[in-house]
């Protein structure tokens, strides 16, 4: 099975508003173990960001240095125009996050669990935290579970609890660390649609996630992350476009072979790629869309019959797996904390094989 393309809108340019998240140069070492070797990272307001990357690529240090858990060694770290490692408890205060095992309190309840955060974001025991809390909690189906201890509450539970306390205090960013591992598909649902409301009311979201196909739909901008550095950063269009400016298509013949020797005498192709199932149609990247047509014509005079032609447009894993093969070496091992940290998932990786893309949580838990 192809992978899932990129959705049309994507193709948009970043905002260019002051950016909420800004880091420059920023290096953190955990012993003589870097994990962030001179990152940079700019996160526009009001869109979704999504950090890809191997374990030890500096996704979870980089998530902490946000919120201000983690100081820099050096380099320069500006939220919301602030130093997180200065004004930490002001930064804090206007994120939410929301994580694959998010730290609740088992033995109190489900109101008890909001209402402590509301206290710690600031909003007291008022009405206006009593309203804010049943909101929330109607918002992500909880209510009927709010008197239970939260010890008792399903893995799915759990989530749309933290889902509820991420919101409580209507963040300006919202940080989602794998939020839908384990969850049911009514859970999972529910998590991503909250991720793609968010910017519609001005907030901005970084996510980490594995799950490529759950992000494709979401980024406005994606990060790749290795050895603590940005190695590629930009919105899923501007990328497909940098790392393919030449048309890819897919063609397939009732003979193959014959197929493979027309495309390779025609000058106008630039490589051909069975990729890596037989059955599926020729990968044939072109140097000019507007000589796909000349393309197929040729290949019709020459005898072959043509059974299939269609466009081939990188999906979000085209895109990882095209970047991962630019790199040299292995990532540098480090141990970071469960917070904004996963496997990627290997698939179709169709995209690899056009060219070298290098040659052209709440305050206090951490």
């Amino acid at each position: 099975m192809s992978s899932p393309t990129i959705e049309a809108g994507s193709t948009t340019p970043l905002p260019t508003r002051e950016p909420v998240v800004a880091l420059a140069g920023v290096h953190r070492s955990f012993g003589t173990n870097p994990a962030l070797a001179g990152l940079d990272l700019v996160v526009p307001a009001g869109t979704i960001t999504v950090l890809l990357g191997p374990n030890g690529a500096g996704k979870t240090t980089a998530a902490r240095v946000v919120t201000g858990a983690l100081a820099p060694d050096r380099g320069t770290v500006r939220v919301f125009g602030l130093d997180p490692a200065v004004d930490g408890e002001s930064v804090r205060r206007r994120c939410g996050v929301v994580s694959a095992k998010p730290a609740l309190y088992d033995r109190l309840s489900g109101r008890d669990n909001l209402a402590y955060s509301a206290e710690l974001y600031g909003l007291g025991r008022g009405a206006d935290a009593t309203d804010r809390i049943e909101a929330a909690a109607a918002r992500f189906g909880i209510v009927h579970a709010l008197a239970q201890q939260v010890g008792g509450y399903s893995t799915g539970m759990k989530t749309r609890l933290a889902l509820a306390r991420s919101v409580l205090h209507r963040p300006d960013l919202l940080l989602f660390d794998e939020p839908t591992s384990g969850l049911d598909p009514e859970s999972s649902h529910a998590v991503l649609e909250l991720i793609r409301e968010m910017p519609a009311t001005g907030a901005t979201v970084i996510m980490c996630t594995h799950l490529l196909l759950e992000a494709e739909g979401l980024a406005d901008q994606v990060v790749v992350l290795d050895q603590g550095r940005d190695r590629v950063a930009g919105s899923p269009g501007e990328l497909a476009r940098r790392f393919w400016p030449a048309a890819v298509v897919r063609i397939d013949a009732e003979d193959r072979a014959g197929l493979r020797r027309a495309l390779a005498a025609d000058p106008r192709v630039a490589a051909v790629d069975d990729g890596d199932e037989p059955a599926l149609p020729l990968t044939v990247s072109v140097d000019d869309h507007g000589r796909i047509p000349d393309l197929v014509f040729a290949l019709t005079a020459a005898g072959v019959r043509v059974t299939r032609v269609e466009p081939f447009t990188p999906s979000l894993e085209d895109l990882y797996f095209a970047v991962r093969d630019g790199w040299a070496g292995d990532a540098v091992p480090v141990d970071e904390t469960p917070l904004f940290e996963g496997k990627l998932s290997s698939g179709n990786r169709l995209g690899r094989r056009f060219g070298d893309p290098f040659s052209a949580s709440p305050a206090g838990r951490r």
